[in-house]
């Protein structure tokens, strides 16, 4: 339910109200754009705290373009902060936590009145058997049996549940669907399955801090600066994984402002328009198949000799008209230009020759890293940075698991990743029973 604090308003609304006295927030978002989702309840949050004092706006991205492209908005979503008509501070684009939210609002009130608001929240304190941290596909498959078990089960995701999943937009060889299903309907299939076992879903936080017993004791983890804290006898990290970055100049600062990682949120901005893609695996190969529903033209950067998904989806690429290949190349720096489009210095990787290729926007598939920073050191990983698990996905360290693409292993895809979760929210139904025990006879 909307808060009354928030306003949703058009091109035409924002002529009239952009010069008003005081401070105001508005946020471009989409649909079909899990990192607008994973806000939306932020925002929420936000314009209950201050809304007596700041003004929140949403403009529906996809109907005012003309007004986003004016602004230079090119990435869903985009939270604008002004202060008596004038934009204050930094943007803030794609995954926004709440601390940033804060932060930038920091700026719009006087000192006392922000601290003031502050302090109103209450903390809270839950106690758990079993914690998951991250709420994909293995996350959830793991809350739905720990759930069942009757084992008092909290999942938590910072961003929104999930996972990748939810960004992709066919998947075709998940069994049971009888078909090709959209990601984001399997997910949300699957988040109301983790609901019904009984498991409860904290999504759209930040972590503060993970503390994790080395001993076979309490789990603890501190969300949003101490709002909240959970407590719990067990912990299943299913994580996942988050696209890879190539590393080049530019690449960072342009996040968002032309380079993207997300062909299901951003491709549509792209209708009519021609785009670069980076990379020559399967992401990249049937993420630019998907982007030729938009894109007029579109140019792949592979760094090897040849692509490397599997031969059905590249006999797809190479006989549509809409793309061409570029091999051996890999991009040294990006520049946006004043227009918004994008300049790309890129190198022959046998030559060394290099030349610039200018485009309207980048999207960058050349695989994932895990999401290990909130990690303590004391669990093992292996030489690309997943855990290490034994088959019963169990890590180094009694008690905690993990399960789905976070772990070290030879195949990630949904279904492996639902198996995993499976095996953990399984097995640690005995583990908890014997922590129990030991409590007891320790009394």
């Amino acid at each position: 339910m909307a808060s009354e604090n928030i306003f949703e308003i058009n091109t035409e609304d924002f002529e009239k109200i952009k010069n008003q006295e005081g401070p105001y927030i508005l946020d471009f978002y989409s649909d079909e754009c899990a990192p607008c989702e994973s806000l939306a309840p932020k925002y929420q949050e936000m314009a209950d705290l201050f809304g007596d004092k700041v003004k929140f706006y949403k403009i529906f991205r996809q109907q005012n373009r003309d007004l986003a492209k004016k602004m230079g908005v090119s990435s869903s979503p985009t939270v604008v902060f002004y202060n008596n008509g004038k934009e204050t501070g930094s943007r803030l684009i794609g995954g926004i936590k709440k601390k940033d939210l804060l932060t930038n609002i920091s700026t719009l009130l006087p000192g006392d009145e922000f601290k003031n608001r502050i302090s109103k929240k209450k903390p809270q304190v839950k106690e758990a058997d079993v914690l998951i941290l991250g709420g994909g596909p293995a996350g959830m498959s793991a809350g739905i049996y720990a759930a069942q078990a009757k084992l008092k089960t909290i999942m938590v995701d910072p961003e929104l549940t999930g996972g990748q999943v939810k960004t992709t937009h066919l998947i075709s060889n998940y069994a049971g669907t009888g078909k090709a299903v959209n990601g984001y309907e399997l997910m949300d299939l699957m988040l109301t399955q983790t609901k019904e076992a009984g498991a409860e879903v904290i999504a759209a936080v930040d972590i503060t801090e993970l503390k994790v017993s080395e001993n076979g004791g309490l789990h603890t983890l501190i969300l949003d600066n101490g709002d909240m804290t959970i407590h719990a006898k067990s912990l299943i990290i299913t994580t996942g994984a988050q696209p890879r970055l190539t590393g080049a100049p530019g690449e960072k600062e342009n996040r968002g402002l032309g380079i993207s990682y997300c062909a299901t949120c951003d491709g549509k901005y792209y209708d009519g328009k021609e785009i670069i893609v980076i990379g020559g695996g399967n992401s990249a190969v049937e993420e630019s198949l998907f982007l030729t529903r938009f894109a007029t033209k579109i140019h792949m950067i592979q760094n090897l000799e040849t692509l490397t998904a599997n031969k059905t989806a590249i006999d797809h690429l190479l006989k549509n008209e809409k793309i061409s290949v570029s091999y051996n190349t890999v991009v040294k720096e990006f520049t946006r230009l004043e227009d918004g489009r994008m300049k790309l210095l890129v190198s022959n990787v046998k030559t060394n020759e290099e030349s610039t290729l200018e485009t309207d926007g980048v999207f960058v598939f050349i695989g994932m890293m895990p999401n290990v920073e909130v990690l303590p050191n004391s669990l093992k990983k292996d030489n690309w940075g997943y855990l290490v698990t034994n088959d019963d996905m169990e890590t180094n360290l009694p008690g905690v698991y993990a399960a789905g693409d976070v772990r070290s292993k030879k195949i990630r895809q949904a279904a492996t990743a639902v198996g995993d979760g499976a095996i953990a929210g399984i097995l640690v139904e005995k583990y908890v029973e014997q922590f129990d025990a030991r409590v007891k006879g320790n009394h």
